[in-house]
């Protein structure tokens, strides 16, 4: 872990379904518990899931994300999921040189395919999504910016702004099944939608872009890097499930690589507040887009009409773990039926 001292966060995010008749048969995945790695440290990690599942185990996916699978087999009107996470976050990104970054036809050519060249892992998340199809609209958004020779980052940054710009955060303004195409058109969406957009662009101009789950703090600590947000700035999306994106960004200074080695190295961008996420976001899961890395999904046997309910708070702790900024929980907000 880095030697600075890191930011302490803690989580509460509460799922909760109605059901308007009993459920007699349940299992659901949940992608709910912190990663760790070297910049974030999950201290402590408790899902609790009522009525009591008839099964449960943990287990990971493809991408390394932990999954918990659980199974209730009693009847049931009302499903209450809670995940409490106390996380340590150092910034990642503070020695960040976006104009040192390697040229970005360069890292397009390494994924593009070769016959029987040797496979790189990022090269799937070049390749088109069910949430994030090819649009000449995506194309269009990053046009002009990445001109010939230009670094990657450098580029890929200037995307951002563009985006942030030129589309409106609005709450409540599309859902999950909002197809992207929507989005292009009304110029306005949530964090999903921002996240969607960018890794569209990127994979539209050939370039690896993973969508990231997580949390977000309501006002952003001290900046450590180029392209954070200042301290005390409010961030949109917080108190609730976030979402931003990682640009495949190996040989780029101030982009450490993971434990996948050298070409394990992805910079986090966050179209929503226009940011190089800090010690404020914390990570959950990474996929090709929210399909993978959904917090709560399931299939169940009756049930009749539901409803959805989902409150997240995040407060930041000090030293001994005593709430430093404590912050009037997110009410539980109804998303559908």
């Amino acid at each position: 872990m880095p030697a600075a001292a890191p930011t302490l966060l803690e989580v509460r995010h509460e799922t909760r379904y109605e059901y308007s008749a009993p459920v007699t048969l349940a299992h659901h995945l949940a992608h709910l518990r912190p990663l760790t790695d070297t910049h974030q440290r999950l201290d402590r990690f408790a899902l609790d899931v009522s009525p009591a599942p008839a099964q449960s185990r943990d287990g990971t996916d493809a991408w390394g994300n932990a999954q918990r699978h659980f199974a209730l087999a009693q009847p049931h009107s009302r499903l209450t999921v809670v995940a409490s996470s106390r996380v340590a976050v150092w910034p990642r990104f503070a020695a960040l040189r976006p104009e040192a970054s390697p040229p970005w036809g360069e890292l397009a050519a390494r994924v593009r395919y070769v016959a029987r060249a040797p496979f790189v892992p990022a090269s799937e998340f070049a390749l088109p999504s069910p949430y994030v199809p090819r649009l000449p609209a995506l194309r269009e958004l990053a046009a002009g910016l990445f001109t010939p020779g230009r670094p990657v980052a450098e580029a890929a940054l200037a995307l951002m702004h563009r985006l942030h710009a030129e589309f409106a955060y609005e709450s409540r303004s599309t859902d999950v099944d909002t197809p992207l195409q929507q989005v292009l058109r009304q110029r306005r969406g949530v964090c999903q939608d921002f996240a969607h957009l960018l890794a569209g662009a990127l994979r539209a101009v050939g370039l690896p872009a993973r969508y990231v789950s997580g949390y977000l703090l309501t006002h952003a600590p001290a900046a450590a890097g180029p392209g954070e947000a200042q301290a005390g700035t409010a961030m949109l999306g917080a108190d609730a499930s976030h979402a931003w994106v990682q640009l495949w960004c190996p040989g780029t200074p101030g982009v450490p690589a993971g434990a996948g080695g050298p070409d394990d190295a992805w910079l986090d961008l966050d179209p929503t507040n226009d940011c190089v996420p800090g010690s404020g976001h914390v990570r959950v899961a990474v996929g090709r887009d929210f399909g993978d890395v959904t917090p709560l999904r399931g299939v169940i046997r009756g049930g009749g009409q539901h409803t959805l309910a989902v409150g997240v708070s995040t407060r930041r702790l000090d030293r001994a773990g005593q709430a430093r900024e404590l912050l009037t929980p997110s009410p539980m907000e109804n998303t559908g039926s």
